[in-house]
């Protein structure tokens, strides 16, 4: 590994997220070019701009590690054991439409683990960030550790495709489930600063399907959540990134226990 400052690689990956922000920040509200990525899918001129100024900040600090972004994609050798996740910004429809729910999602995988991830909002002035062992929210220039709750009862889901688990999971069927309804409170922001607002304590959970290795949208947010202490499975309760996938993102075991029963209804 090729290291050229001392800076940790957590406070790494916090300026970066707020050097992507600050972009995001700045280029809000005005008329914005649109690069068509899909069926339903595009990027702005602010996710360009955001994640080139994120890049810079990485290889500039660790130019030998590889990197994942979400507009440009990869770089930097496929083996190697330490890659940077990069979502310059959450919520890109929402951007485009003047809503402010939106993250800047940076990440380090060494090996199969999260060791540094950073989730800023460019508009809160917040950012949520850990270094694997503690989940810290930066504002003002203070640090204060994430204390997850369930008391909220506010549930996120996240209803943008893909779904691979249809017709067994659904997760917009989790919104008419009775037992659902009796507990939570569903909320869908469409955008991962919400996986962040678990660790904080803001959400009780926060619930998707589709397989989220190597996901530049949400690593940040689940090493987050684990980090701060939250109970974290896939859909069905299995470990991570196994089996049919999916997140349960949980702010305590009994959320998680509640959430798992509304799911286990859809397959019996």
């Amino acid at each position: 590994m090729d290291v050229i400052d001392s800076e940790p690689d957590a406070r790494l990956a916090r300026r970066a997220a707020e050097a992507g922000a600050a972009v995001v920040r700045e280029m809000y509200g005005g008329r914005l070019d649109r690069v068509e990525k899909s069926a339903g899918d595009f990027a702005t001129a602010a996710d360009l701009a955001a994640e080139r100024t994120i890049l810079d900040v990485l290889r500039a600090a660790r130019p030998s590690d590889a990197v994942t972004a979400e507009e440009s994609g990869s770089s930097g050798a496929a083996d190697t054991a330490r890659r940077w996740l990069v979502d310059p910004l959450c919520g890109t429809l929402n951007y485009a439409v003047r809503n402010m729910l939106v993250g800047v999602n940076v990440a380090l995988r060494e090996g199969d683990t999260i060791t540094a991830a950073a989730t800023a909002d460019p508009f809160g002035g917040e950012v949520f960030w850990t270094d694997g062992d503690r989940a810290l929210l930066h504002r003002d220039g203070t640090d204060e550790e994430l204390a997850p709750s369930p008391e909220s009862r506010l549930v996120d889901v996240n209803l943008d495709p893909p779904f691979p688990n249809a017709p067994g999971f659904q997760a917009v069927r989790l919104l008419a489930e009775p037992g659902f309804g009796r507990r939570f409170r569903p909320r869908v922001v469409s955008t991962t600063l919400a996986v962040a607002w678990v660790a904080a304590g803001r959400r009780a959970a926060y619930v998707t399907d589709g397989d989220l290795r190597d996901s530049v949208h949400f690593a940040a947010g689940i090493a987050l959540c684990r980090a701060a202490g939250c109970t974290v499975t896939g859909i069905h309760g299995q470990p991570l990134h196994t089996g049919a996938g999916g997140l349960i993102a949980a702010a305590d075991a009994g959320t998680h226990a509640a959430l798992l029963e509304v799911v286990k209804n859809q397959t019996r």
